[in-house]
């Protein structure tokens, strides 16, 4: 049997990305698949349950090509393919590994895999806590802190700039660039430029590190063989790929969790008794609260049959929720409840299968960092908002992250 859409497909509210737990829980109540609309106008099947979202994350029928998301997204809004990335996807940077199906992808991800070693990730520890230690010296003895602004965002931009070798000078704009990019509703003419500048960029990046290569991972990139490399094109997207929607990722995973430990006090006084749970703890704050809400858009290449009489159609945009399946009880009990000392086996926020996050060291090294210096530093940190509800997550539904995140380090009057 086959589940035809409606005539009038249900509508996600406005204001999910504000409480988005609140109702995907009716959603993972209610069934295994939901052909909705969501907010910014994209019809998909929403998929809210843990063994299915994770089954779907590897499942062969199930294809990520960019060109034809795409399509897809112009069939399934009513929006030109050239205005598709309005909402999600830029077609000239839409052909990076994450984009891309086996075979392409595996060659991709092997020549990548060459540079992105976790030698090199590990390596690159005491530079990321000189880095923390250089934005947290700002911080010092202030009430007015926007840790997103001066903490979260800068941390993961000027590491990933770093390692590939961007100058300083050029973080702000890349930050400005991801934001356009990846952020949703963005005007057609915005999203274009800012691809358009990445594409100059990078192009200019590449020819430099051509002439005089460094200790970094764009001139790594170019050291293969002319027979066993990536060409400039996948260069350009590789790019793109790491400095553009990387660091947002990581962003949003340590603003989200260092705001889940100010909002459950017991939990953040004991990560800070014990800093070698560090690791696991990062873990249930991703499971929590991470910063991916829906696993980037994927399409079903045929009919998938998932049991139950449940049939999804090909040429289907996919909406795997992360962001519901870390919260299903079947997989992790009391699901609701934020415990550092849970062991939470199978978190998803770096994805599952053929495209679990090639940056996943770094990310994790870097949040272990960042969360490590800040705790030890600021003893006293606290939220300076009168109640959590007041502050706005961005309107995204493929990431998840707060806008801004007052505190204060000074101690309480």
């Amino acid at each position: 049997m086959t589940a035809e859409a409606p005539p009038s497909l249900e509508r996600l509210p406005d204001d999910f990305m504000q409480r988005p737990y609140e109702i995907l829980e009716k959603y993972r109540t209610a069934g295994r698949v939901h052909h909705v609309v969501f907010p910014h106008g994209a019809d998909v099947w929403l998929i809210p349950r843990y063994d299915d979202v994770r089954l779907l994350l590897s499942d062969p029928r199930v294809s990520k090509d960019g060109r034809r998301m795409n399509e897809l997204f112009a069939i399934h809004t009513g929006v030109p393919v050239a205005e598709a990335s309005s909402i999600g996807f830029d077609d000239e940077l839409s052909q990076h590994m994450l984009n891309s199906d086996p075979p392409r992808h595996t060659r991709l991800r092997s020549l990548v895999s060459k540079a992105f070693t976790l030698r090199r990730m590990e390596a690159f520890r005491p530079r990321i806590g000189q880095i923390a230690d250089e934005l947290l010296d700002a911080l010092e003895g202030r009430d007015d802190i926007d840790l997103v602004d001066e903490f979260c965002a800068p941390l993961p931009i000027i590491v990933i700039c770093d390692l590939l070798g961007i100058p300083f000078d050029d973080r702000d704009s890349f930050r400005r660039w991801a934001i356009e990019l990846v952020g949703a509703g963005q005007d057609p003419e915005v999203v274009q430029a800012a691809s358009d500048n990445v594409v100059e960029y990078a192009r200019a990046s590449i020819a430099e590190k051509r002439m005089h290569p460094g200790d970094d991972m764009i001139s790594a990139l170019l050291s293969g063989r002319d027979d066993d490399a990536l060409t400039e094109d996948e260069l350009v997207t590789m790019i793109f790929l790491f400095t553009v929607a990387g660091h947002i990722t990581s962003q949003h995973t340590l603003t989200n969790g260092i705001f889940s430990l100010l909002t459950h006090p017991d939990q953040l006084a004991k990560l800070r008794a014990d800093m070698s749970i560090m690791p696991r703890a990062i873990d249930e704050l991703m499971r929590y609260d991470g910063g991916v809400g829906v696993a980037t858009f994927r399409f079903s290449k045929e009919e998938i049959d998932l049991g139950d009489g449940l049939i999804i159609p090909p040429d289907q945009i996919l909406a795997l929720s992360i962001t519901s399946a870390h919260r299903d009880d079947e997989r992790y009990p009391d699901a609701n409840t934020l415990d550092l000392e849970r062991r939470p086996l199978g978190v998803l926020g770096f994805g599952h299968g053929t495209h679990f996050c090639i940056g996943q060291p770094l990310a994790k090294i870097q949040t272990e960092v960042g969360l490590t210096k800040l705790l030890t530093r600021f003893p006293d940190m606290r939220l300076t908002v009168p109640e959590p509800r007041e502050l706005r997550w961005e309107n995204s539904t493929l990431l998840r992250g707060l806008v801004h995140l007052p505190v204060a380090v000074t101690p309480a009057p």
